[in-house]
């Protein structure tokens, strides 16, 4: 829905509920009001995209240091991932550890 202006002082409408139960486009400063008789309602779905890994592409994980970790999903039975760790907040944040679990390929993040 675009964002409309009132016609006779230029503000922007602000969506607001009548006393009937309906809904409305009122001006803030003059007594303009408009009432909205049709449902407005939109939805747009992007799609995923795959993100190339922070190492550096589809084989990135299989030169990365191992270590003996639970996977957090229910259904997994891995206790071992792979995992990298980056400085990507300042200098006295500790540092972000990235995992993928070997077994059955989640990825996660710590920190």
């Amino acid at each position: 829905m675009p964002i409309l202006f009132c016609p006779f002082c230029a503000n922007m409408l602000i969506l607001s509920r009548m006393e009937t139960g309906g809904n409305r486009l009122e001006c803030r400063t003059c007594p303009y009001q408009h009432a909205i008789e049709k449902v407005i309602y939109s939805r747009k779905t992007f799609p995923r995209k795959e993100k190339e890994d922070v190492f550096g592409g589809a084989g990135a994980w299989d030169n990365a240091q191992k270590t003996a970790i639970q996977c957090p999903t229910g259904n997994c039975n891995g206790s071992e991932a792979a995992f990298f760790q980056v400085q990507i907040r300042s200098a006295d944040e500790p540092m972000t550890s990235f995992y993928k679990c070997m077994t059955c390929g989640n990825r996660w993040r710590e920190n």
